[in-house]
């Protein structure tokens, strides 16, 4: 093994050691390393901001490839058409969502202060605020392990939806087929942002659904938001030590959300490009989660059922994340998330699909 602990790169900061570490910061060095994991028969795991992943207390018994590449390039710019960005993988995201507010380039706003690299946004899809980055992905560029070559996917090839895309669902425990090497965005002009899609978002800004404001201040309000969730990384605050929003809202059937009681949220649960999906129903993971008998701060010291030696435990602001409050290993974290899983289902009937990948063991 290495001396290199993938708590060290977490957000969470949990996972063990890797037996072999290598930090990429070009297109060409990321190849080179992944071409050189594949032919010595390497296990591969390939990292980015690492704001989504959980490694084994055990670590990792092969490569870790860590895309550390940077820069924003225009590749077109045009009056009426916009301007695309190509950004390198391991650009850090919400530094590309300052320089395109910067810039009057608009779609990107909703999304700031979102932990991790541009590379890892398409193959989940990060949304929040009732943004997607599906929204503005143009393509995105990768290196195909399978057959040793280049392979671009436009927006289309990539088939988002909710928190998912093709990039997922051909990665296996952190081992993509396809390593992303950049992204492009494709971003309207202007000083106002695109159509504000989220409720509690235009509350806050005294908008209604729809409506369009000056950039910044939306950026101003989400980072507000987030910070207030705990959703923006800050070292003083504990809060903020976890993958984020650790499972994804349920997508059911309606007439399984007919069983929910009446005041649960519900809502259309809709394709990437806005299309309704017939006979499905989004619900709050949140709101199943809070009234499954789970508050803020479930797990902490002194509460009655301290599974994690109060190590970790939800977090304090909101009932979403899990939280490592220090000393915390990924096996506190897990047993945080199965207990929370286990009684959403037992009192619902739902089950929560975690968000984060998890590598080395079983949730």
């Amino acid at each position: 093994m290495t001396d290199k602990l993938l708590s060290e790169l977490t957000t969470a900061a949990v996972g063990g050691p890797a037996r072999l570490f290598v930090e990429a910061t070009s297109e060409q060095e990321i190849i080179d390393a992944v071409t050189a994991a594949d032919r010595a028969g390497e296990d591969l795991l390939v990292v980015g901001g690492c704001s989504n992943l959980l490694v084994a207390d055990e670590g990792f018994d092969g490569a870790v490839v860590h895309i550390a590449s940077t820069g924003i390039e225009t590749v077109s710019d045009y009056a009426c058409g916009g301007t695309t960005l190509r950004v390198q993988a391991g650009h850090t995201w919400d530094d590309l969502v300052a320089y395109a507010v910067e810039h009057e380039l608009s779609g990107l706003e909703a999304l700031s202060g979102i932990p991790g690299t541009v590379g890892a946004t398409p193959v989940q899809n990060v949304g929040a605020y009732g943004s997607e980055v599906a929204h503005t992905i143009a393509s995105v560029r990768t290196w195909d392990r399978e057959t040793g070559g280049y392979k671009t996917f436009a927006n289309a090839d990539l088939k988002f939806a909710y928190r998912d895309s093709v990039l997922k669902q051909s990665t296996v425990d952190g081992c993509p087929r396809y390593v992303v090497l950049t992204v492009d965005f494709q971003l309207p002009h202007g000083t106002l942002s695109a159509p504000i899609r989220y409720a509690e978002l235009a509350r806050q800004l005294g908008a209604e659904a729809g409506d369009r404001v000056e950039m910044a201040l939306l950026r101003e309000t989400v980072l507000r938001l987030r910070a207030g969730k705990g959703m923006v990384l800050d070292a003083a605050d504990r809060d903020t030590y976890s993958t984020g929003s650790f499972f994804t809202n349920p997508i059911v059937s309606e007439e399984a959300a007919a069983q929910l009681p009446q005041d649960a949220p519900r809502f259309p649960a809709t394709t990437a490009t806005g299309q309704p999906i017939e006979g499905k129903v989004k619900l709050s993971a949140a709101w199943l989660i809070q009234h499954a008998g789970f508050d803020k701060g479930f797990g902490l010291e002194g509460e009655s059922r301290n599974i994690a030696g109060g190590r970790a435990s939800l977090s304090t602001k909101h009932t979403l994340a899990i939280t490592n409050r220090g000393g915390a290993s990924t096996a506190d974290v897990a047993a945080i998330a199965r207990a929370v899983r286990a009684g959403v289902e037992e009192t619902f009937g739902v089950r929560l699909v975690a968000e984060p990948v998890t590598v080395g063991f079983e949730l």
